[in-house]
């Protein structure tokens, strides 16, 4: 975890470079100039790093990986989770237990492996067991904005990864974009599985569920949809399975 304000700011220069320069984000005119992604919810959320110290000491050099985690504490302090901006995420926050959100995914074009994915991976599952996280969720992103282009994936999600009534997130009404765009019986289950980005298709095979309508975020130029995960779905099956099939993330949430 990140115990200094250098690490935070390393961490925030590795998601504008994910983000904004390889990417296709729009930076705000203080972000481009400081080339730093970061909003309010920085300063109160735990930032989990991963370092690789064959480049240095210095955590400019040496972050190569990182994962933005807020608990219900965290998301007191901001005055709520960054998730509500797009989702109706109350059936959640009403749960019994300590949530999660997790945000802000993102790996260094040159560390995007295996061994990068189960060192991050690791560090979250030791986070859930430390703080007795009941349940995961985040955002999870389609690149760009063009919804009928994604009409294949998302009525995927929607027909057979869709969350249980009592805790499903569903897209705030003035962004609501609805995901069933196809039949079920005319969707190719397995290659639109095999096609669905690596975060989005890890999480399903954590055990996750998608939340009730997609969100265009004109900010990221992504199509994003909720991602909820039980952590008492996610068993070392489904875990190694995650580390072995997810090799290439740019984009989290998880998302953000």
């Amino acid at each position: 975890m990140a115990c200094s304000e250098a690490e935070i700011v390393a961490s925030q220069e590795l998601r504008y470079r994910v983000f904004y320069e390889e990417m296709t984000a729009h930076p705000t005119e203080q972000m481009a100039r400081e080339k730093r992604d970061f909003d309010g919810f920085d300063p109160h959320c735990d930032h989990l790093l991963v370092f690789d110290h064959s480049r240095g000491y210095d955590p400019r050099d040496a972050v190569v990986g990182t994962y933005r985690l807020i608990r219900r504490i965290a998301a007191a302090r901001q005055g709520g989770f960054y998730t509500a901006d797009e989702y109706d995420i109350s059936k959640i926050v009403a749960l019994e237990g300590e949530i999660l959100e997790l945000g802000r995914s993102c790996v260094g074009r040159d560390h995007r492996n295996r061994p990068t994915m189960q060192i991050m991976w690791r560090g979250i599952s030791a986070y859930v067991h430390h703080y007795d996280i009941q349940i995961m969720f985040g955002c999870a992103s389609l690149p760009g904005t063009d919804v009928p282009s994604h009409a294949e994936p998302l009525s995927y999600l929607h027909h057979f990864h869709m969350a249980p009534e009592k805790y499903r997130p569903r897209a705030l009404p003035e962004r609501y974009v609805s995901m069933n765009l196809k039949p079920a019986d005319a969707i190719d289950r397995r290659k639109t599985l095999s096609d669905l980005p690596p975060l989005i298709k890890g999480y399903l095979r954590l055990g996750g569920f998608i939340g009730d309508g997609a969100v265009v975020d004109e900010q990221f130029n992504t199509t994003d949809v909720c991602v909820l995960v039980k952590t008492d779905l996610v068993t070392q099956k489904y875990l190694r399975h995650f580390e072995r099939t997810n090799h290439d993330t740019g984009h989290d949430t998880g998302g953000r």
